[in-house]
């Protein structure tokens, strides 16, 4: 049977930092990468020549971009990987380091995500599939269709998901790192163009460039390096899977609620625990499907909630408090990353105005094109 990484030895996030997420600018991905990595060494009190592995994701920067980062550290001779998984590729760089941690097989490992989306290079003309619908079928024409979907399975109105980019926004506005750092009125949100059906630009994420980085290390290497055990937050879980073969419109809904389930289980914890809660909204109506789709309310009442206010900071659940790929921003290779840092704050007490009061359980949720998916649950 399958040894999962709670069946092992506990592994904890005891550094994080952060290069804020921006509009794409002439700064060298160099610059960004080394930002969030120093943060991160100081936050945790580790020294690089103390890290053991080093994880690299990008998603848009081409081949082993890691290398020219890296060496304004020190060319130290220890093993760095290169990590692309689409939007999921930060958090599949975490679940890698966290079992190479888990395992034994080294105390201290470092987590970086990188990217620029300006210097993206999509390939699929290469693959001898030709598509039939690239000039038709843009991800804003799908979650579009999903928001209908939904709207018309629970009597709701399409522009009520424009509900979830005000929250997401307002707790933006209070994020230095995040790319869209404005509150947002309704009217504000439903305003402007159509993308395609109910969904308005300000429902969609914010696509730039940015860095995150966290340092990874086992409770040894808290121990033997003298480390603060109590800003050390444990990765109590760590889920992964790829879609099934299905007839469904969704796919990523059926698929992230089954990762959920087994990351929840893992950890042992229910969901009435969640404190904190960062899903991949890249448009809004993801939102409330995944937040249905992980049990944290019936399906079709999520939008009603969100105007009740249950899943603002100091709510119930506090969903999205970093602003979310909606106001955060979704630069590729940091996303899932910069998830796994919005949650150790919030868990450590240390999120500022985001704040979310009591904060002891978080969980980070990303899917990839592909499709993938990973799940982290985080306990302080």
């Amino acid at each position: 049977m399958a040894r999962l990484i709670g069946d092992l030895r506990p592994v904890h996030v005891v550094g994080i930092g952060m290069h804020p997420y921006q509009r794409v600018t002439d700064a060298p991905y160099v610059t960004l990468g080394l930002t969030a990595i120093r943060a991160a060494l100081v936050d945790a009190g580790v020294a690089w020549e103390q890290v053991e592995s080093t994880y690299v994701g990008s998603a848009l920067l081409g081949a082993a971009p890691g290398r020219p980062m890296l060496r304004h550290l020190g060319a130290l001779g220890g093993p760095f990987v290169h990590v692309e998984n689409a939007s999921a590729t930060g958090s599949a760089a975490v679940r890698l380091a966290a079992i190479e941690v888990a395992s034994g097989i080294s105390d201290v490992a470092l987590v970086v995500g990188v990217d620029k989306p300006d210097a993206a290079r999509m390939r699929r003309s290469e693959t001898g599939v030709p598509s039939l619908a690239d000039d038709a079928v843009v991800p804003w024409t799908h979650f579009a269709l999903l928001a209908q979907q939904y709207a018309d399975r629970f009597g709701v109105a399409p522009d009520d998901f424009a509900h979830v980019a005000v929250k997401n926004h307002a707790n933006g506005a209070l994020n230095p790192f995040a790319q869209r750092q404005k509150t947002r009125t309704l009217d504000e949100v439903l305003g402007g163009p159509r993308l395609a059906g109910s969904v308005t630009p300000l429902q969609a994420t914010s696509v730039g460039e940015g860095a995150a980085a966290v340092v990874i290390v086992s409770e040894d290497a808290i121990r033997d390096l003298g480390l603060d055990a109590g800003r050390a937050v444990r990765i109590a879980s760590s889920a992964a899977s790829s879609e099934r073969a299905a007839q469904s419109i969704d796919p990523d809904t059926v698929m992230s609620a089954e990762t959920i389930n087994r990351a929840m289980r893992e950890a042992q914890t229910a969901t009435a625990d969640l404190d904190v809660v960062e899903f991949h909204e890249a448009f809004t109506v993801e939102e409330a499907l995944y937040a249905e789709a992980a049990g944290l309310c019936a399906p079709g009442t999520y939008l009603s909630r969100v105007v009740d206010g249950e899943f603002d900071i100091g709510g119930r659940t506090a969903i999205s408090a970093s602003g979310g790929l909606i106001a955060m921003g979704h630069p590729g290779g940091p996303t899932g990353i910069g998830q796994i840092v919005e949650i150790v704050r919030q868990l450590r007490g240390e999120a500022g105005a985001r704040q979310h009061a009591g904060a002891s359980t978080g969980l980070a949720h990303m899917v990839g094109v592909g499709a993938v998916c990973y799940v982290h649950v985080l306990r302080s």
